[in-house]
């Protein structure tokens, strides 16, 4: 399997492909551009089967229907943010964009434990990792060695915790229980900027020193 990174939306919040060798996808986040996102995934002959999303900021789900729509695949959401997608207000569109608020129609799958899942040769344990927002989960293939994280842990540094549900303490627990207990070599797909690994994190962030 391989996996391309690709900035979209507003904030160029990065999505992500994961793709086996049949051209079947998994689509993590994929943030807005859903014209261009799509013609690319058309071009590419990739046939997506699910959207997993991280959490529901508006900036993780501008292009959530259109491509659910283009490829006809589920929508995946943590339990705790289900009615995010419908709601400027609490996606946080409302407060960052006014008029041009993002909304999306309601996920196909709820989220409501740790588990794992297995979607077409696609295997990920969901682990959830509050704290940046209240539904917030990242994504970890043991065979692949990456976690897509959203906006918990991010290069050198960690998701936000100012917005409506954010809580600083508790992100820091996730990332401590959660994220760092995976092999130190896990590459780490964060929803913004590069990708790290575990160990460099372990080793470098300055808001996790005492970890």
């Amino acid at each position: 399997m391989n996996w391309t990174q690709i900035p979209l939306g507003p904030l160029q919040t990065n999505a992500y492909v994961l793709m086996n060798e049949k051209k079947e996808a998994v689509i993590f986040d994929p943030g807005g551009n859903g014209p261009e996102f799509i013609k690319w995934l058309n071009d590419q002959q990739i046939s997506p089967i699910a959207i997993l999303l991280t959490h529901a900021h508006f900036d993780h789900i501008g292009a959530v229907d259109e491509v659910r729509e283009a490829f006809n695949c589920p929508v995946y959401i943590h339990e705790a943010e289900k009615d995010w997608l419908s709601d400027a207000a609490k996606n946080g569109s409302g407060r960052f964009l006014g008029n041009a608020s993002i909304t999306a129609r309601a996920a196909d799958e709820i989220i409501q434990e740790e588990k794992t899942i297995q979607l077409g040769s696609f295997s990920f344990d969901i682990l959830y990792t509050p704290g940046h927002s209240p539904g917030s989960v990242s994504y970890y293939s043991a065979t692949e060695g990456v976690v897509f994280s959203g906006d918990a842990l991010f290069k050198q540094s960690i998701g936000r915790t100012d917005l409506p549900g954010g809580d600083h303490n508790l992100l820091l627990k996730s990332i401590h229980s959660k994220l760092l207990e995976l092999p130190e070599e896990t590459i780490v797909a964060s929803g913004h900027g590069p990708v790290t690994t575990i160990g460099e994190e372990m080793d470098g962030n300055p808001f996790l020193s005492g970890f």
